[in-house]
């Protein structure tokens, strides 16, 4: 009883943690989750010691929470995203997120790979650097009223297709991880394994999804529609990581295949208590798993320093020339908006520490440059917004 008495004080101190960090950060015009992982990095193990190193090891029942939070997280991103609407996003953003994937992984990878890493620890340390936080930007670009401006479309389509591609990367790493090296001949078969899951479930989940959506409604439960999407989404997790691939990316493709649905809108919103109370407790472990003793001497602080201009530089590069036939402003807006990485580069870096790849120096850095690139993001993209004058919206075809 003390024990179950012990892990609802923890949970406590966590929810109320988040909540605190997440409402300064708010008030400093800063993303919620920068605030909640901060709160995470003081009341563990690093400073208060009021959440202890045990409590959030891997199996334990507050870092399986804290798993269950970033499933429904990425379920939750899945289900704003449609295969439509990636085909309506033009060429201008194609270029855009293959270049900022392409950029900053081979930028990261040889990095890593300079630090003395082998190779397949060094591309699951990239995975992190590839993708960016939709989320981030468009919270930016919808307080700024500059959504509908041609710049906006094409960073958050590109965001959204970036983000599959990051998904994809983060499934062939994750499988790389035996042990063995990269060999070409197992390199082609985890990419035909990735590519042929995420082909599979996703384009076909999509159309049996369109055409059957109604047995969604056919329970008298009311919430069916939520509770049989939500099974969903915890079978297709099961089954990634049966192939090989993280749980988080057939969370993402459930979520993509219930976009489908004429219920999504309904279940974005049914969604949102759940976020509310699960994916803090991510956020907060996360934080609380840095060991800010990495940063106590200046070598750290340098690396940190290396790390984020890598991350910032290699986005930055890949999206200006992805939209460069937009013209050199504009291209610059984009490249900009593509920078934060946010929470996709803190979940990877999460993956990255349980599966026993990342030492607690590369995890603290990699959290450490996914923070400070989604800080450093909003005022420079405002600023850019601001002096930069309004494309009409018959220039769309730009983007195509």
């Amino acid at each position: 009883m003390e024990h179950g008495a012990q892990i609802l004080l923890s949970l406590f101190v966590i929810f109320i943690a988040a909540q605190v960090g997440a409402e300064i950060a708010q008030r400093l015009k800063l993303p919620g989750v920068v605030g909640e992982i901060a709160a995470g990095a003081v009341i563990g193990p690093s400073v208060l010691g009021w959440i202890n190193a045990a409590q959030i090891a891997p199996g334990m029942p507050i870092d399986l929470l804290a798993e269950i939070g970033v499933v429904l997280l990425l379920f939750a991103v899945g289900l704003e995203t449609r295969l439509e609407d990636l085909k309506k996003v033009g060429a201008s953003a194609f270029m855009v997120a293959v270049l900022g994937v392409i950029v900053p992984f081979v930028m990261a990878t040889l990095w890593a790979h300079h630090e003395r890493l082998d190779w397949s620890k060094s591309l699951f340390v990239a995975a992190a650097f590839v993708a960016t936080s939709a989320g981030i930007t468009a919270r930016v670009l919808q307080e700024l009223g500059a959504v509908t401006r041609i710049e906006s479309r094409v960073i958050l389509g590109a965001a959204v297709i970036d983000d599959i591609l990051a998904m994809l990367i983060l499934g062939i790493v994750v499988a790389l991880q035996g042990g063995q090296g990269v060999q070409l001949g197992s390199i082609a078969l985890v990419l035909l394994q990735a590519v042929g899951f995420v082909a599979i479930i996703g384009w076909v989940g999509t159309r049996v999804m369109r055409r059957g959506s109604r047995w969604l409604e056919r329970p008298i439960n009311p919430m069916s529609p939520l509770t049989l999407t939500l099974a969903l989404c915890l079978g297709l997790a099961y089954l990634s990581t049966e192939f090989g691939l993280a749980a988080i990316i057939g969370a993402f493709l459930a979520g993509m295949i219930a976009s489908e649905t004429p219920k999504r809108h309904e279940l974005e919103h049914q969604m949102q208590p759940l976020l509310a109370l699960l994916t803090p407790f991510f956020f907060v472990v996360t934080g609380a798993k840095i060991d800010l003793g990495v940063f106590a001497d200046g070598a750290a602080l340098w690396m940190l320093f290396v790390v984020t201009l890598i991350a910032v530089v290699s986005k930055l590069a890949g999206g200006f020339l992805g939209a460069i036939s937009l013209g050199p402003r504009a291209a610059t807006i984009v490249g900009v908006g593509m920078i934060p990485r946010g929470e996709v580069g803190i979940v990877i870096a999460s993956l990255g520490l349980a599966a026993g790849v990342f030492s607690d120096e590369i995890y603290a850095l990699i959290v450490a440059m996914s923070l400070l690139t989604s800080v450093i993001t909003p005022p420079v993209l405002a600023w850019l917004l601001a002096r930069s004058p309004v494309r009409p919206a018959a220039e769309d075809e730009a983007a195509g």
